[in-house]
């Protein structure tokens, strides 16, 4: 009896201690939800350096992060000093005392902050009002309330060029603007009007964007036929003001949707004559723009980018003869990567510096206006330009950034180089490893670099231009409260991609209370197209998408896989027609190396989330690969591509619009879904057509399917807000860990951020 007795102690014991230990638990939640606080950016001090050069000078001003508060400092690079930008015990009570409220003075925040060179006068934005602050005699002065601001338009909303001022010409004799349609000229003496353009219609318009030549004697514009827009309609079904719903319209492409056409055209003021090219060369337009009078005014270039971004061109329209040549030509047989556009003019009136992938890397080339083609290429090699910072014509110098030119390390670390117009000469500026940020002075003699990775605190020092030497270290982060916190930095990790032999980079991210000894169910966070690269580089202290999942007793990941950009273009390339690869292949290989490395990492038992084309990508991960993915947690996600924005699309995916697009769709595979999904969508998402998940549902309740539907009223383009973001806490724990998640009832209110 007493042995039965001392069994079932010991039983009793054994199961409480395994529901103690258990993953996903209201404890886990309740740690989960406070990490934001916990893992506060204020807790690392001397960190967050944004340096602001004063006018043209060698000064620059930062906020300094320290234990007592904020600090505002100056930095004189010639004389290697630093000092406090005014005394802040001052500005507070001056603060205090023209606002009414307590400002403490560690604790100024100044908004829009301009410094006068002289470091005398600041003008800054504090309590929705304007100041001027006198250093020298502590003397404050209000500049009166902000105006209200303009509503901005809609990125999505498209500029008719309809209306616009006067513009004068560069020796003042004339005004040219647009009536009725038409482009006409204004003499300001007498007040005389020369009507230009008679062909203008409500149908066919000129743009009031008009531009005069140099001589001015020639007035350039377009020629706008304009199309029928499609709008896309929001149903607001609780709104703060009102009891009813409100409907709302947003103008919105899509892929295969009509485009304005553009012609540009010139005008000789004196001679009325008319310059209407042949539109041969830019016949099936996506784009044309950069309309741009040539220094001698004698041509107009501007920028063609075909439909189906296959092929994109420099052209020149001469104001004589109105004939049409091109001066650069990018093809593709999948398309051109407009979105990484440089393009730099020479003064010489010749050449042209420009951004390239046709040798399978992103370069810069030189070209000869005359030739148009490539007199060298002056960037060179197995890495990637990132962005142009400065064409120094004087020095014929440029300075730019770029990433993978550095062997065995992450080959997305970006660095700041500069080299010669003839390819020679290549410096390194910032050789230290990881992921810089640089600042330069207007004259290009310094530089403020700052520079981190996921694991390493940042480090901020000012720089020599000429050769990168270091002048002056500035800060060097202080994370030892976040370390007393419980911080464990994410891990990068690096495997092979599904060809075996490609590099995929990575991050994995543990629980503050990690235990090898448990087994982990492992959740991939995704986000893939080849806009970008996705997976963190910089220092952060909390990821409010990760972190806290992780927290719930989860391991959890995120990769860059192929389709995705800052590698090769064949590397990314790989989306092509083909967005519903996602770099999925590329993911699945990476995380079974990773569970191979670290057997606590559950490889039977692997969920996705995502949010937009992370969305669309985590339920593409359940519908056809449901053998490794076994749940889905998918938001916003534009998961048939003809219901997606036009740009993205038909970029990535091709026009026209064809059999590509039926295949990469959610919608069309909604059949084949046999694991568990949550569909979150916010009703007013501005972003992601919302009607694209509600097709996705309607499909899934044809089919038959199983699967959960969360809409977020008033919420726009999100990965679910607070509830939504509850809600796929308890989906993961349900799905994964296999337990009941706790009531949300039983977890502290408090302890529930507005965000995360």
């Amino acid at each position: 009896m007493k042995t039965l007795q001392m069994i079932v102690i010991a039983l009793v014991m054994l199961l409480w201690g395994s529901m103690a230990d258990a993953q996903g638990t209201a404890d886990d939640y309740r740690r989960a939800f406070a990490l934001r606080d916990k893992f506060n950016a204020d807790k690392v001090y001397y960190s967050n350096v944004v340096p602001q050069w004063i006018g043209r000078t060698h000064r620059f001003w930062y906020i300094r992060h320290t234990p007592e508060g904020r600090l505002y400092v100056t930095v004189d690079a010639d004389k290697q000093s630093r000092k406090e930008l005014f005394d802040h015990s001052l500005l507070a009570s001056a603060l205090t005392t023209a606002s009414g409220q307590p400002v403490k003075p560690t604790s100024i925040i100044l908004r829009n902050l301009q410094v006068s060179d002289g470091l005398d006068t600041l003008r800054f934005v504090f309590g929705n009002r304007r100041w001027a602050y006198t250093v020298h005699n502590n003397q404050l002065t209000d500049e009166g309330r902000l105006p209200v601001p303009r509503k901005q338009r809609h990125w999505m909303e498209t500029d008719d060029e309809k209306t616009a001022s006067p513009v004068v010409s560069p020796d003042k004799q004339y005004a040219a603007f647009i009536k009725e349609h038409n482009v006409y000229v204004r003499h300001l003496a007498t007040g005389r009007e020369r009507q230009l353009s008679t062909d203008g219609t409500l149908g066919n318009y000129y743009s009031a964007y008009i531009q005069w030549s140099p001589d001015s004697k020639k007035v350039a514009t377009c020629k706008i036929r304009p199309v029928t827009k499609r709008y896309v309609y929001y149903v607001e079904s609780s709104p703060s003001d009102q009891l009813q719903p409100k409907l709302h319209k947003q103008e919105y492409a899509k892929p295969g949707d009509e485009l304005p056409f553009r012609v540009p055209c010139i005008f000789h003021v004196e001679s009325g004559r008319s310059i209407i090219p042949s539109t041969r060369l830019f016949d099936s337009q996506y784009a044309l723009h950069r309309l741009h009078w040539d220094d001698d005014s004698q041509a107009v270039t501007f920028e063609y980018n075909q439909r189906g971004h296959q092929v994109c061109r420099v052209l020149e329209l001469s104001a004589t003869t109105g004939h049409v040549r091109t001066l650069i030509e990018e093809t593709s047989d999948k398309y051109v990567n407009y979105v990484r556009h440089f393009r730099h003019d020479l003064r010489d009136g010749r050449h042209i510096i420009w951004m390239s992938e046709r040798d399978n890397w992103n370069h810069l080339y030189m070209f000869d206006r005359t030739t148009s083609a490539p007199t060298h290429q002056i960037t060179r090699g197995a890495w990637y330009v990132r962005e142009v910072l400065r064409v120094d014509e004087a020095n014929r110098q440029i300075y730019f950034s770029a990433n993978g030119m550095q062997p065995d390390e992450d080959p997305y670390l970006i660095r700041y180089y500069r080299i010669g117009f003839d390819g020679k000469g290549l410096v390194c500026l910032t050789p230290e490893e990881g992921m810089h940020r640089a600042t330069f002075s207007a004259d290009m003699d310094y530089l403020v670099d700052v520079h981190s990775m996921v694991d390493r605190a940042p480090v901020a020092v000012l720089r020599r231009a000429s050769d990168g030497k270091i002048v002056m270290p500035l800060e060097k982060a202080d994370i030892s409260r976040l370390s007393a916190e419980g911080w464990k930095a994410p891990e990068t990790f690096v495997a092979k991609g599904r060809d075996g032999k490609t590099d995929m980079w990575g991050i994995i991210i543990r629980p503050t209370n990690f235990d090898p000894s448990r087994r982990y169910p492992i959740i991939e966070y995704i986000y893939q197209g080849p806009g970008d690269q996705y997976v963190p580089k910089h220092f952060s202290p909390y990821d409010g998408y990760m972190s806290p999942l992780a927290e719930l007793g989860f391991i959890v990941v995120m990769v860059d896989g192929m389709g995705t950009s800052f590698r090769s273009r064949a590397f990314e390339n790989v989306c092509y027609k083909n967005l519903k690869d996602a770099g999925l292949p590329d993911h699945i290989a990476w995380i079974r190396a990773a569970a191979k490395k670290y057997p606590y990492m559950d490889i039977e038992r692997v969920g996705i989330f995502g949010c937009s084309a992370g969305g669309q990508e985590s339920t593409n991960a359940v519908l056809l690969h449901p053998d490794f993915y076994k749940a889905a947690y998918s938001a916003c996600g534009c998961h048939d591509n003809r219901m997606d924005k036009i740009w993205w699309n038909e970029l990535w995916m091709g026009y026209p619009v064809g059999e590509q697009y039926e295949e990469c769709s959610n919608v069309e595979n909604a059949h084949l879904l046999r694991r568990p999904l949550m569909l979150v969508v916010g009703e007013l998402d501005d972003n992601v057509d919302p009607a694209s998940t509600m097709q996705l549902a309607n499909a899934l309740i044809r089919a038959g399917k199983d699967f959960e539907l969360v809409v977020i009223p008033g919420a726009r383009h999100t990965m679910g807000e607070t509830y939504g973001e509850h809600k796929r806490f308890d989906f993961f724990v349900r799905h994964l860990l296999h337990r009941e998640p706790p009531k949300w009832d039983e977890l502290r209110p408090a302890a529930t951020p507005d965000t995360l």
